[in-house]
């Protein structure tokens, strides 16, 4: 089945069955936490993301799902939030219609209000409830949503977070193994 797409002016890619694309999908700039330690907590986790000029579509829909590492981290989405630049070049806070989490699937979903028009870069901090307590790399995949009843996601990429285990845990396990 063949299915055809028009092009409006803004560039949005729409398919005959009304599903919306981004004519050109954000970046995933990177991701950062701002303690790598396990067990810690009271640490931020940063994704960056960066809409092209030509975008198409705002951005409505970001989902973060946890496909690699031991631990299944959860979020404490009340306090999680979303804002315009960067970790070191913050700008105007930016609302959060909703933010949910799906613990079987381990992906959290942020909608914005309002959605993210094209041309500029945004950071979502989501805040963990706890680092993992099992060291080693944790791997987040990041997927985009355009606004639309019916939007396609785009997958990002992975957001990398390595996490050490720093110095004898003897506090933590007195037993050697």
């Amino acid at each position: 089945m063949v299915q055809t797409c028009t092009f409006e002016q803004s560039q949005a890619i729409q398919l005959q069955d009304g599903t919306v694309y981004f004519a050109q999908p954000p970046r995933l700039v990177g991701a950062a936490t701002t303690y790598n330690e396990t067990y810690v907590w009271g640490a931020t986790y940063y994704f960056t993301l960066s809409m092209p000029e030509n975008a198409g579509e705002p951005l409505e829909k970001v989902t973060i799902n946890q496909h690699e590492g031991v631990d299944d981290i959860r979020f404490d989405l009340k306090n999680s939030f979303a804002f315009e630049g960067t970790r070191s070049h913050k700008k105007q806070k930016i609302g959060l219609k909703d933010a949910v989490s799906d613990r079987q699937t381990r992906t959290v979903s942020l909608i914005f209000d309002p959605p993210v028009s094209s041309g500029k870069t945004i950071t979502i901090g989501l805040k963990p409830w706890q680092n993992p307590t099992v060291a080693g790399v944790y791997l987040f995949g990041v997927t985009a949503f355009p606004g639309g009843e019916k939007s396609h996601g785009q997958f990002l990429g992975f957001g990398r977070l390595h996490f050490y285990s720093h110095g004898k845990d003897s506090f933590l396990f007195p037993y050697k193994w």
